[in-house]
Formats: structure tokens, C-alpha cells, sequence
């Protein structure tokens, strides 16, 4: 749960104009497209070893997430090239039935994916990767964002937050029977 903090008793380690809480497909697009836009933007994540890191099954396109991918792609994202750059394989689904329920799906190899999206993001101007864990949002005066603070209390100051949490935001896992707070593969939940 993301806690409101007031202004007064925080003090900001640096300034940015956007900030992006979360490094999935989402998080790299979405910090991707405001640094291209001129923006000074920070990337927070978790972890910087998992950025762009994919589920058990590394699947980009199907039915609903094809589209998607087309229309980042339009405006100029990088996860369809990715999935071009690092497929395994590739497979229209849904052949037998018709143009209109037609989706391209690519299995790629996760570890090349994240690998390759990593370096494109560690090497976009205007973009600064940072690992931490967002715990709450800074409010000023008029209840507007103004800013992030971390678990371990290190604050950002910024004009706009962009939160791709994903599933991790109060995930669970389940085995069995017994069920538990969780992210992906053994890690936290946000």
C-alpha cells in the first residue's frame, strides 16, 4: 500500500520530471518514451538485475497483447523489436478462424530479452535507472504528487509519477493450498 507523505518533513535527494515506479515491459516503455521526449526521468525498480524480466512463460503477442504491441510499436516502443531481436519462436494463433481474431505470438528467450532491453535503457539520454522500493507518494500542499520516498526513506522530487507495478502490486502466489504474499518466482510483492 502506498502511503501519502506531507512535504515539510521530507528532503529530496534530486529533482526529476517524471519519475517511473516499476521496470517490466510497461516501466521501459513508458520511461523510454518521456526520456525520448526530452524529459529528465528517474526508473525505479526493485531490482536492476530484473529489469524487462519476464514470467515463466516469455511470451510477447496473442490474442489482446498483439495488439498492444502493434500500438506501441506505432509510436515508437521497443517491445516488438525486442521480440524480433530475441525470438525463439514465432506463431499466428488463431489461423483457422478468420484475419479478424488473428495474433502473432513470439516465445523469446527472457534471459537475452532482459539482457538487450537493460542495455537500451542503462543508455538512453535524459534516464537514470535506480533501485529502491516506492513506499509512498509525496503530497504538496494542494494534494498534488510532488514526489516519491523509498523504504529505506530516500526522496525524489518530480512533476509527474508513472506507477507500472504490474502483478506484484499486493500480489499472492499459491501452492497448494497455502497461499502468501508474493511477486514473480520467489520474489516480494509491492
Amino acid at each position: 500500500m502506498v502511503n501519502m507523505t506531507s512535504p515539510t518533513s521530507v528532503e529530496f535527494l534530486d529533482e526529476f520530471e517524471v519519475i517511473v515506479v516499476g521496470a517490466g515491459h510497461a516501466g521501459c516503455e513508458a520511461a523510454l518514451a518521456t526520456a525520448r521526449m526530452g524529459c529528465k526521468t528517474l526508473l525505479l525498480t526493485l531490482n536492476l538485475d530484473k529489469i524487462a524480466w519476464q514470467p515463466c512463460n516469455p511470451a510477447v503477442g496473442a490474442p489482446a497483447k498483439s495488439q498492444l504491441t502493434h500500438e506501441v510499436d506505432a509510436l515508437g516502443g521497443e517491445i516488438g523489436k525486442m521480440a524480433d531481436r530475441t525470438y525463439l519462436q514465432k506463431r499466428l494463433l488463431n489461423h483457422s478462424r478468420g484475419p479478424a481474431v488473428w495474433a502473432l505470438r513470439a516465445q523469446t528467450d527472457k534471459r537475452e530479452y532482459a539482457a538487450v532491453m537493460k542495455t537500451i535503457v542503462e543508455n538512453q539520454a535524459n534516464l537514470t535507472l535506480r533501485e529502491g522500493m516506492v513506499t509512498d507518494l509525496v503530497l504538496g500542499d494542494r494534494d498534488e504528487v510532488i514526489g516519491v520516498e523509498t523504504y529505506f526513506g530516500v526522496a525524489f522530487r518530480c512533476q509527474t509519477v508513472i506507477l507500472t507495478t504490474g502483478t506484484f502490486l499486493g500480489g499472492r502466489i499459491w501452492v497448494g493450498d497455502k497461499s502468501m504474499p508474493a511477486g514473480r518466482a520467489g520474489e516480494f510483492a509491492a
